[in-house]
């Protein structure tokens, strides 16, 4: 089985769990980043309900807003529910440029409250998939395909597909936290162009001015 089907399989399983468990459809969450628009497009081929949420970090490039946009109208034309999150802080509309003043500093590497503020409110008691894959980042290596953001490490949850003498199931089932299934996990940075080129899918056009991560 190639990896589309294989992260195809992956989507269905997420879309399962979040009906299961939720009575919701899955959510696929996108940055605007290519391997989102590629998470998009599998969720399209699996056939499975799913709605398409951008959590808006205020700090994302204008093209990169636009095209969140046009995938949006797209996707609205076949039905699919896109929604945006605006994030907020202590009860109030937030920016990043409004944040740093009150943390007293800007984000860093190892103290990212943006990213908990700006990004990760979103899909809260929901079963989400993520463009996130190993070979971005050698932190991201043991993740598995499917876990929850419980924040004590031992409640959260771990699903790994793949038939490996290293697969883990279901260590636990925290039905309140959110459920993050990482469908592309697995993909190469040249499997990821390869895709989108074999299958004319769109992206951002800041790539073509030598970005590399624009989500």
């Amino acid at each position: 089985m190639d990896k589309e089907k294989i992260a195809i399989e992956r989507i269905k399983m997420a879309a399962e769990l979040s009906i299961a468990h939720y009575g919701k459809p899955l959510l696929v969450t996108t940055s605007g980043g290519k391997d989102s628009d590629i998470c998009i497009e599998l969720a399209l081929r699996s056939g499975v309900p799913f709605e398409v949420q951008h959590s808006l970090t205020t700090a994302d490039a204008p093209q990169t807003v636009q095209h969140v946009k046009a995938k949006f109208r797209g996707l609205e034309l076949k039905g699919i529910k896109c929604t945006i999150n605006y994030p907020t802080y202590k009860g109030r509309r937030i920016s990043m440029w409004s944040l740093i003043p009150q943390k007293l500093m800007p984000p860093t590497r190892r103290i990212r409250y943006c990213c908990e503020v700006l990004k990760e409110q979103a899909g809260k008691n929901r079963v989400i998939t993520t463009g996130v894959r190993r070979a971005e980042s050698a932190k991201r290596s043991g993740r598995g395909i499917m876990e929850d953001t419980a924040k004590d490490i031992s409640k959260r949850l771990i699903i790994n597909n793949d038939n490996d003498d290293s697969r883990q199931m279901i260590e636990r089932c925290q039905v309140q936290a959110k459920i993050i299934c990482n469908p592309i996990i697995d993909w190469l940075d040249r499997e990821v162009w390869d895709y989108i080129r074999s299958e004319g899918l769109g992206v951002n056009p800041l790539y073509s001015c030598g970005f590399t991560r624009v989500g």
